[in-house]
């Protein structure tokens, strides 16, 4: 069983709002779209830069260097120059904070 840990508190993101997070040596990436919170690894995996920047529309998230587009709910791949997936991890939103397991989906 995954152990959650408090990263924020929820009045810290808007609307496309991104967050970085190192948890148990994790680098994450918690993002906000259309009202839901979002934990996706931090890199892209096509060249490992960081995602963070990157423009959030309909659901995917696109990295700001070379355009590789990645699922914020799985983490797959929709449209290249990636081809594998990046991690994503569950997160729990209670009253004022949200909080997210080191163990990926």
């Amino acid at each position: 069983m995954s152990q959650f840990h408090v990263v924020a508190a929820k009045s810290e993101l808007s609307e496309g709002g991104q967050l970085y997070v190192e948890l148990d040596g994790e680098e994450i990436l918690l993002c906000m779209h259309k009202g839901e919170f979002y934990a996706i690894a931090y890199f892209c995996s096509h060249a490992e830069f960081g995602l963070e920047g990157g423009s959030i529309r309909n659901g995917c998230i696109t990295c700001p260097y070379h355009g590789a587009e990645f699922d914020l709910s799985d983490g797959s791949v929709q449209a290249p120059p990636a081809f594998d997936p990046i991690k994503t991890y569950p997160v729990k939103v209670d009253t004022d904070t949200i909080s997210i397991s080191s163990t990926p989906n």
